[in-house]
């Protein structure tokens, strides 16, 4: 079988926000299989911010994307055609190999992550039961640490990593306050997903809502935004806080990251300092299938929900990753080809 692969190539590194002639789309054909090889036919692309971060040729904690490369990102499919003893034809995976609609692997390739059997979406592998939603998991219980009674702010409340970290939160027995933006994010976290409060940062009163929120101050800050979000925590943070940095995707476009306000700086200016660190899924790899299991679990118990963006189209896969970074989606951004 022949198959023709789509695939969006980085063409050149972005300034500022990535503009469309970044990427270049590119065909290829797909053909003969070798021993132990697999053909997965892909149906969704995840939008992640991190994939900003990426583009750039700049010190990380992973290497940039490569240009005349496939971009980075998670994708899930259907193996199509096997030539091994490990995939059946009709096994869904998870594949970390980037904007392309077909994939050919090595049934071993470690990029590639079998799908559990259940009646969940395939989709939701991306998001809630993928790669944010271990993201939320091991960043809360291995950096964050969370104890019954503890105060937990959660900013990108309503985004793929922030929603599970919440409700992981309540959960745990944590009085758990979000942080997103515009009333109907605010709403959906507070009635939906359950957290006892969500602010608005967008409404302008970003300090004294946090005060009034968190009259106990903050125990655990879990950081997705960076900026003045971060700056309006910090003097909150008691004694013995935590503070799990998953990311600051207000900063991720700026032009000199080395110039810039990170949490780091706003963390580590503090005195006592709040344990806080930067963290990676991959630390926990060995962890990942046990869990996504859990995660599951709360998921078809109805204890975790989750809502996706879904657009249809290969094509708008950067446009939607421009709506990621500006907060324009809802939920986890998800591309169906």
């Amino acid at each position: 079988m022949e198959y023709l692969n789509k695939q969006y190539l980085l063409d050149k590194r972005p300034i500022g926000m990535p503009q469309d002639d970044c990427w270049k789309l590119n065909d290829e054909l797909i053909t003969s299989l070798k021993k132990n090889e697999i053909i997965i036919e892909v149906k969704y692309l995840s939008i992640d911010p991190y994939m900003r971060g990426r583009m750039n040729d700049s010190k990380s904690y992973a290497a940039p994307a490569k240009i005349g490369e496939p971009m980075t990102g998670e994708t899930a499919g259907i193996v199509v055609e096997s030539n091994s003893d490990l995939f059946n034809v009709g096994d869904k995976v998870c594949a970390h190999k980037g904007w392309q609609a077909y994939i050919k692997a090595k049934d071993t390739d470690p990029a590639l992550l079998k799908v559990p059997d259940s009646n969940i979406g395939l989709s939701s592998f991306l998001g809630t039961l993928g790669m944010p939603g271990r993201t939320a998991y091991f960043g809360l219980n291995r950096v964050g640490k969370p104890k019954s009674g503890e105060t937990l702010v959660v900013s990108a409340a309503s985004g793929a990593v922030g929603t599970v970290v919440g409700q992981l939160g309540k959960i745990y027995g944590c009085n758990v306050i979000g942080i997103a933006g515009g009333p109907e994010k605010c709403e959906y976290v507070k009635n939906v997903l359950q957290f006892d409060d969500c602010i608005d940062y967008k409404a302008g009163n970003l300090n004294d809502d946090l005060k009034n929120a968190c009259p106990n101050g903050i125990d655990i800050y879990f950081e997705n935004v960076g900026g003045p979000v971060s700056k309006a925590v910090a003097p909150m943070l008691n004694d013995g806080s935590r503070v799990p940095i998953c990311g600051f995707i207000s900063q991720y476009n700026e032009k000199d990251m080395m110039n810039v306000e990170t949490p780091f700086h706003v963390f580590g200016a503090l005195n006592p300092k709040p344990e806080h660190r930067f963290f990676v899924v991959t630390e926990w790899m060995n962890e990942w299938e046990q869990a996504t299991k859990e995660i599951l679990q709360l998921v078809e118990n109805e204890k975790m929900k989750y809502r996706e963006t879904i657009t249809k189209g290969f094509e708008n896969a950067p446009q939607a990753l421009r709506d990621v970074l500006t907060g324009k989606n809802f939920g986890k951004q998800i591309i169906e080809v």
